[in-house]
């Protein structure tokens, strides 16, 4: 099991496996149309702070793997991940403009938004997400690898479905799609070398429930 700091702060061109869920376990997606919705809002808040890797949504919590964008220095490609210390940007006295801050302020604005819509749909009152929302940094490139199968293998430990691959609510399906995507897409296939590699990667984890034990959280 990875030692794991789920307040950690987010800086910039740091990769990180972020996840939250309703609070008392709660559903936060009621109806097909909110998947989409709670993705729309969520590029509409993060997009310009963020580069999306990954995501799943599933009734009462969601999974994401982001990069945290940075003007300066820019991490353009995964293979930074072979040397761990090449991801660590450190912006001291940035104050509220460091990074953590802006994308902490607007992962709360994002989900302020969607609460209020959830809450106006379906009559109820009060927050929707648990806070503060949990994050794990992605320091080598065997992590990034198997969070990746982790998270689009999550419909499936949680008994949504019999296969994974059935899922409709997670990027799986999007990395293989030719349509257009605000995915990193082309980054995460050729992280695993192309489209057929990056398929039997996941087959093969998925099928070795030792290795995505590893990366197993407490969330349901």
């Amino acid at each position: 099991m990875k030692n794991t700091n789920y307040l950690e702060n987010l800086e910039p061109g740091e990769m990180y496996h972020i996840y939250n869920r309703g609070i008392n376990r709660t559903d936060i997606f009621y109806r097909p149309e909110n998947y989409p919705y709670f993705l729309s809002k969520f590029a509409l808040y993060l997009s310009n702070l963020v580069d999306t890797f990954a995501y799943c949504l599933l009734g009462n919590h969601f999974h994401l793997l982001v990069r945290i964008k940075e003007n300066d220095n820019k991490i353009e490609n995964l293979t930074d991940l072979e040397d761990p210390s090449g991801l660590i940007t450190k912006k001291e006295g940035m104050g509220l403009h460091h990074p953590d801050k802006l994308v902490s302020k607007k992962f709360s604005d994002f989900f302020n938004s969607y609460t209020k819509s959830i809450n106006k749909m379906i009559g109820r009152t009060g927050g929707l997400f648990e806070t503060p929302f949990k994050r794990i940094k992605i320091d080598n490139a065997a992590y990034f690898s198997q969070v990746m199968v982790y998270i689009h293998f999550n419909p499936q430990k949680h008994g949504f479905v019999d296969d994974f691959r059935d899922y409709k609510h997670s990027s799986y399906h999007s990395h293989l799609s030719l349509k257009s995507s605000k995915l990193m897409r082309t980054e995460v296939l050729n992280w695993f070398g192309n489209a057929k590699e990056y398929i039997d990667f996941h087959e093969a984890a998925a099928n070795d429930s030792t290795q995505l034990n590893n990366y197993v959280i407490e969330i349901d």
